[in-house]
């Protein structure tokens, strides 16, 4: 039986690379999952909304990545799971958010 192929220094940068890019790109489009806990009895739909897009800029980037790279795993893997980690830290925020009953930070 082989022995499982190890990963070179190449493949953990390119799996660093997009998983820091899903990061960025969610940033980008979304200010923090605190504020969403924050505002997420008034702009909840709103704020998620822009995850969404984050999501997706996410994905295509790396699938874009997939696509240029030899080895398809490592973008695809650091996107996946940024987008994943993401992905559930927005919905543990709404969903506290919207259970407090602590005061948002805008005023209307």
């Amino acid at each position: 039986m082989p022995e499982p192929r190890a990963l070179n220094s190449t493949d953990a940068i390119s799996v660093a690379v997009y998983a820091e890019l899903v990061y960025t790109v969610i940033s980008a489009s979304c200010s923090s999952p605190q504020t969403t806990e924050i505002n997420a009895s008034t702009r909840a739909e709103t704020l998620m909304k822009w995850v969404y897009i984050g999501l997706a800029q996410g994905a295509l980037f790396g699938v874009l990545g997939a696509y240029l790279d030899k080895r398809r795993w490592p973008p695809l893997l650091g996107a996946g799971i940024a987008m994943s980690l993401l992905y559930m830290q927005y919905r543990h925020a709404l969903k506290s958010g919207l259970e407090s009953n602590e005061p948002g930070t805008e005023q209307y």
